[in-house]
């Protein structure tokens, strides 16, 4: 298991508490025992727990985390992870150790050194005590970030829509993109067909892989397999609200159970942290769900889950509504909240924030890229993929290539599909849209949407298409 951050203090009497943070629910390592409690006492960051470590009779602080199921040193409340985020997330966070013999309180006031600015009892005239937590970026991080500039413009992950074929068309057309697969549940990883499930092609990286589910156990082992088959990204889908995931316990219904996020966060990273090559495990979430209107408890989920290692959250800037709305007018009904997503960033300055929902053209997603991380196109990047190839060429500074140029790229990808059996027509419905707008666009679509599924179709139907596009420009 991945160290996340090491604590070191030392008292007045000169005795020495090393202490491992691991991910949460695994043991710490302590040399010595610390008399009196040690927390985490910033509720903005840390969630409640239960019960002090070695005292299951005994509730932690207020606001303060505890390990008690795994940490076995006596009388001490144990920092779970959260504190790997903490020192950059909030400068502010205030560390107190209590108790008869270590009455201190520490102030954070960079990442990686935590100083007592005051002491007081009876180890006041002792030595500077100091906490050094190992920075998000060292390589002992077990939840790496996925690189910055990967993330400025990314895909949603769209089921049905955002297949392989798809990844590759849009690769094509946003060389600089982050690309994401159809939600997959953990349990048709583990036990379906994998070639089908997690077929991917080279050309698509960076790509990541979509789950659902709730068990942590089986997210683990569906985020290591999705790792060794080369996914760049691991992702939980906490958004959802259609009928059939809220059934199966996953999706948006979620936002309602931050705890269990967390638990299954901290398994998939502890899965695919010990890896060679450790790939980011990151989560997609709504502003809430029905009537949850209250940015606290917004911010209170993405606490919880960040204090289990995420270190990325996708934001679709709209609540999602469990009854009443069909997964369509989720995408729509909800009114869009982007200043969330902004006050989000503004306020956990070290996590990567990326904003979804509703963005349609070039000046929305710069205007984004001015508040967060980055912007995900979804369904206008689908129906209209032209608007996600001039997204790419602005923020790449190059000029935007022809559309009949882009396609033609395709070809020998589609050739070597036809080649090895998949049916035009697999190929084809992804690239219906190009010429959405344009003079013989109509012409284009009826041409392929005719001709792709007749059998023996080939790629000279997608020339005739595009010379339909050519007649329809002239005769315009």
């Amino acid at each position: 298991m991945p160290v996340v951050a090491i604590v070191r203090m030392a008292t007045g009497s000169a005795r020495a508490l090393d202490k491992k943070v691991i991910a949460a629910g695994v043991e710490m390592q302590s040399e010595v025992d610390l008399p009196g409690d040690l927390g985490c006492h910033d509720p903005g960051i840390c969630r409640p727990s239960a019960v002090a470590a070695g005292s299951p009779d005994r509730a932690a602080p207020d606001g303060a985390i505890s390990t008690a199921r795994a940490c076995r040193v006596p009388g001490t409340i144990a920092i779970q992870a959260c504190l790997a985020v903490a020192p950059v997330t909030r400068p502010g966070l205030e560390l107190r150790a209590g108790g008869p013999h270590l009455p201190t309180c520490w102030q954070a006031d960079a990442v990686g050194r935590f100083d007592s600015p005051t002491m007081s009892g009876d180890n006041a005239s002792g030595p500077l005590r100091t906490f050094d937590l190992i920075s998000p970026s060292s390589p002992l991080s077990a939840n790496p970030q996925p690189d910055a500039r990967s993330i400025r413009l990314s895909v949603a992950p769209m089921m049905d829509w955002t297949d392989s074929h798809c990844r590759v068309f849009h690769r094509l057309l946003a060389p600089s993109a982050r690309l994401y697969s159809e939600m997959v549940h953990a349990n048709a990883v583990i036990h379906g067909d994998r070639t089908k499930l997690l077929a991917m092609d080279p050309v698509e990286h960076p790509v990541a892989l979509q789950l659902g589910g709730s068990e942590p156990a089986l997210l683990a082992q569906a985020a290591r397999i999705g790792a060794e088959h080369g996914f760049d990204e691991i992702n939980l889908n906490c958004g959802c609200p259609s009928d059939r995931v809220q059934a199966g316990r996953f999706g948006a219904c979620l936002m309602r159970e931050p705890a269990l996020v967390a638990d299954g966060v901290a398994a998939m990273i502890a899965a695919v942290g010990s890896m060679d090559r450790p790939v980011p495990v990151t989560v997609k979430c709504r502003l809430g769900v029905d009537d949850d209107h209250d940015f606290d408890r917004f911010m209170a989920f993405i606490d919880t889950v960040a204090a289990a290692g995420c270190r990325m959250f996708v934001v679709h800037a709209r609540n999602a509504w469990l009854k009443g709305l069909s997964p369509k007018e989720n995408r729509e009904v909800p009114p869009l909240r982007y200043d969330w997503a902004y006050r989000l960033k503004r306020e956990r300055p070290a996590l990567q924030v990326v904003v979804n929902g509703g963005i349609a053209s070039l000046a929305e997603t710069l205007a984004h890229l001015d508040h967060v991380d980055g912007a995900m196109l979804g369904r206008a990047a689908y129906h209209d993929p032209y608007t996600l190839h001039l997204v790419d060429a602005a923020l790449r500074g190059v000029e935007p290539q022809p559309r009949a140029d882009l396609l033609r790229a395709l070809q020998p990808y589609a050739t070597a599909q036809l080649a090895g059996g998949v049916p035009l027509r697999h190929i084809g419905r992804h690239i219906l849209g190009l010429f959405h707008g344009q003079p013989g666009g109509r012409a284009y679509r009826q041409v392929l949407s005719e001709g792709t599924h007749l059998p023996g179709a080939s790629w000279d139907l997608v020339e005739r298409a595009i010379a339909a596009t050519v007649r329809g420009a002239v005769a315009a």
